[in-house]
This record gives C-alpha cells, sequence and structure tokens, in this order.
C-alpha cells in the first residue's frame, strides 16, 4: 500500500502544480497490476475531491509547518483513507510513515507518525475546528464558493456536496444494438449489479472496468452520464436531417444522435487529436459507415470548413469551466481560476455568434455546458436572445426525477433518481 500512497501523493501534488489529474496519473503509473493503479486513482481522486478538508487538518497537526509539501500531501492521502475508505487504521499509518521515509528522508518517518496517531486521537476536535473555514467545510477555492452561493441560493449546499460524491458508472445503451432489459440480462449473467435509468441508461454499481463488460466489444453501450444523455433527445433528430455537433470530441453525443436517427452528420472539434476518441468510438459501436463525416476545425471559423448548405440541427456543447462534473474531475477545483469564467463566456459568445448563420430557418440549435455556473448558461443566452431578434427559445421538458431549476440540471447526491452530473441547456430555434 505504501507505494500507492506514493504514487497517489505524487500525483495530486502535480495537479495542486498545474498539471491536470490524467496527466498526473499517466506521469506515475509504473506499470503496476491493474489493482495497484486503481488503488492508486481512488487514492488520488479522493484527495483531490476532499482537498480543501485534508489540507487543512494537516495544516493544523504541522504546528511549525510542513517544509516539504510533498509530505503533506503523502499525509492529506492518509488522512482521506482514514475517513473515507475501509482500509484498517494500523495499517494506514504504518504504510504512510514507511512512504514518508522513501518520499523524503528516514527521520520523516517520526514526524508522521506522530501527526497521523495525533490526528487518530483528536481527529472529532480537529476536525470540528477546520470546517469553521468554508474552504475546509465544503472543500472548494473561496471564489467558487461565493459564485455558487450567488447562483443558486437556495440550493448551493447540496450543489457544493453532490460535487464531493462519488459518480456512478452510467451507461447508454445502443439502441440499434440492443435493448436496456435485454444488456442487464447480459450482466445479470455475468454476476454484474446493474439498474436502469432514465431512457436508455444503465447504473452498474459498484463500478467495473468498462471494457471487461458483457457487449463493450461489440458495441452495446457507451459510458456516459444520465444528464449527458439528454442532450441527443432535446434536438428531435429524425431520419434524413442535416446535423451539426460542433465541438464533438470525445464522440458520447455525435454517437448518440447517429443512434437515434439515420441523419447526415458533421462531427467537428478543434482538437486533432480528441478525434480519435471520436472515430474509435464510430467504430466500436458499428457507426461509421453512416453518413457521418468528423474534421478537426474550429467551429467558430465556419469559413474554413462550411460548405454553405445550412444545418436543420446543431449542437454546441461549448467549452466551459466543467463547474458541474467536478465528482467525475475533482481537479477541476483546484485548476480553474476565477477569471477563467470570463474567457469562457467569450469564447461561447463567440462559438454561438459564428455558428448561428449555419442554422437553416425553422432549424433548432442546443446550447449544452456541463457547469453549474449562471455566467456561462442563462448569462450567455439572455446576453444571445437579446443580440439576435430571429431566435426564439423553446421549452424544455426533462424526464421525471431529474432535478433542474429551469434549463440548469443540478448534480445529484449519491442515490438519487435521476443521477446526473451538473449540465445546463437551451434549445433556440430560427425564426
Amino acid at each position: 500500500m505504501h507505494v500507492e500512497q506514493q504514487q497517489a501523493a505524487r500525483a495530486v501534488h502535480a495537479v495542486l502544480g498545474g498539471a491536470t489529474l490524467r496527466a498526473a496519473l499517466a506521469a506515475v503509473d509504473d506499470g503496476s497490476a491493474l489493482r495497484g493503479r486503481t488503488l492508486v486513482a481512488e487514492l488520488a481522486y479522493g484527495t483531490l475531491r476532499h482537498w480543501g478538508t485534508l489540507d487543512a487538518l494537516v495544516r493544523r497537526l504541522a504546528d511549525k509547518g510542513v517544509a516539504d509539501p510533498l509530505l503533506g500531501t503523502l499525509l492529506a492521502v492518509a488522512i482521506y483513507q482514514l475517513e473515507h475508505t475501509r482500509a484498517p487504521a494500523f495499517a494506514v499509518v504504518d504504510r504512510a510513515v514507511e512512504a514518508a521515509a522513501e518520499l523524503a528522508r528516514p527521520a520523516a518517518k517520526r514526524w508522521a507518525n506522530a501527526l497521523l496517531r495525533r490526528y487518530l486521537r483528536e481527529r472529532t476536535v480537529l476536525g470540528a475546528a477546520v470546517r469553521a473555514d468554508p474552504v475546509a467545510r465544503y472543500s472548494y477555492p473561496r471564489w467558487w464558493i461565493a459564485r455558487v452561493k450567488a447562483d443558486h441560493p437556495d440550493h448551493w449546499m447540496a450543489i457544493l456536496e453532490a460535487g464531493n460524491a462519488r459518480p456512478p458508472l452510467t451507461l447508454r445503451v445502443n439502441l440499434r444494438a440492443g435493448t436496456v432489459a435485454a444488456l442487464l440480462a447480459r450482466f445479470a449473467a455475468a454476476d454484474v449489479r446493474a439498474t436502469a435509468a432514465g431512457s436508455q441508461g444503465i447504473l452498474v454499481d459498484p463500478p467495473v472496468a468498462v471494457a471487461g463488460l458483457p457487449g463493450y466489444a461489440e458495441g452495446a453501450f457507451s459510458v456516459q452520464d444520465l444528464g449527458a444523455q439528454l442532450a441527443a433527445p432535446l434536438l428531435g433528430v429524425t431520419d434524413g436531417l442535416r446535423v451539426l455537433d460542433a465541438c464533438a470530441a470525445p464522440g458520447g453525443k455525435s454517437t448518440h444522435l447517429l443512434e437515434l436517427a439515420d441523419v447526415e452528420l458533421t462531427a467537428l472539434d478543434s482538437d486533432a487529436a480528441r478525434l480519435t476518441r471520436v472515430n474509435e468510438n464510430l467504430a466500436r459501436l458499428a457507426l461509421a459507415d453512416r453518413r457521418v463525416v468528423v474534421a478537426a476545425a474550429d467551429a467558430g471559423d465556419p469559413a474554413t470548413w462550411w460548405d454553405g448548405r445550412p444545418y436543420d440541427r446543431i449542437l454546441v456543447d461549448v467549452p466551459c469551466s466543467a463547474s458541474g462534473v467536478v465528482r467525475r474531475h475533482p481537479d477541476g477545483k483546484w485548476l480553474r481560476r476565477s477569471a477563467d469564467i470570463a474567457a469562457f463566456c467569450r469564447e461561447q459568445d463567440r462559438l454561438l455568434d459564428a455558428l448561428w448563420p449555419c442554422l437553416a430557418p425553422g432549424g433548432r440549435l442546443l446550447y449544452a455546458t456541463c457547469s453549474v455556473f449562471a455566467a456561462e448558461n442563462e448569462g450567455r443566452i439572455a446576453a444571445f436572445l437579446g443580440r439576435r431578434p430571429d431566435a426564439l427559445r423553446e421549452s424544455i421538458t426533462f424526464p421525471a426525477g431529474a432535478l433542474h431549476i429551469g434549463g440548469q440540471l443540478l448534480p445529484s447526491s449519491e442515490g438519487a433518481v435521476h443521477n446526473q452530473d451538473g449540465f445546463f441547456y437551451a434549445l433556440l430555434r430560427k425564426a
């Protein structure tokens, strides 16, 4: 376990230095067995979800400060294990002490042992003391807490708490390959615990390695959050329509559109490397032979890719803060800065203004984000409608159990009927 603690501490330390968690985990991967890599990921993800609390506890325990930030991160990983996993306390402490000696110096063993054993003795008092500070209590940056509180005065605490929960493993059944009932039967035969969710979703609990699930290789399903699964149906696609997915990678919404109807689809993304995933998903789901064009292009510069033929439907899943999906990407909380939001808003406006002329009269454009920040959501739509008198906002109906305020889907707590990330949708029709 001490090796996994070390690797998790290095990964978290790298994120706090500006790396994404995906890159940080790849950097510490030593080719260990799947079980070891899974534990490293669990420790890194969990520590970042609760970093505000864990960091405050470490600083309070270390009265004279932590000379080596990496050692402080290791202690945070150990405290995460003590508070949020079933690992025996004695094993967590012993292995962390061993890890401390290897990460720093032999003398660090005594220091780490003393602090962790003090934590076990005083955990209740220490926990109450640090939670007087909002950053430690909610485990988000101060600016993030203030923004969510201002945007959602009646739900802000629930939104923050939901972002610290473990996300479910949610699948979307490929209805061209089978039914929800049929896939559930295959899972049951393989002793995989799963339940139906939404119109074509399945929740797998406990989560397992996706590639090992029955039906994965032959394209029976995709991994996609329940909130994200609502995008394609909201566009109302039917056979023969010309459709644009303007920010397509990694392809979840593009493939969903192709599963729902025989459309002529253009899938764009500005990042050519990410389009590899789109093509892989199209191939695995047996959708690559349909009328689909995958291209690397800036959706905000139609002169470089548009042939002049208008689209009947446009999906613009804009770059955003990803504040609604932090339970899946907890590094986002600590990588984002308050000033980033204004930059995202400018990009969102640019994409909307550029794509609107590509839409046919009577056509529909679905604006989507995975954010809970109003500036990126209602703020952008209100500003756009003020600029475009030919844009009409249409009403949206969400499934029963999908908690929302207008077009804002609120992130769910564990065990919710419609367990979803935080998404925003606005459906616009061109007059």
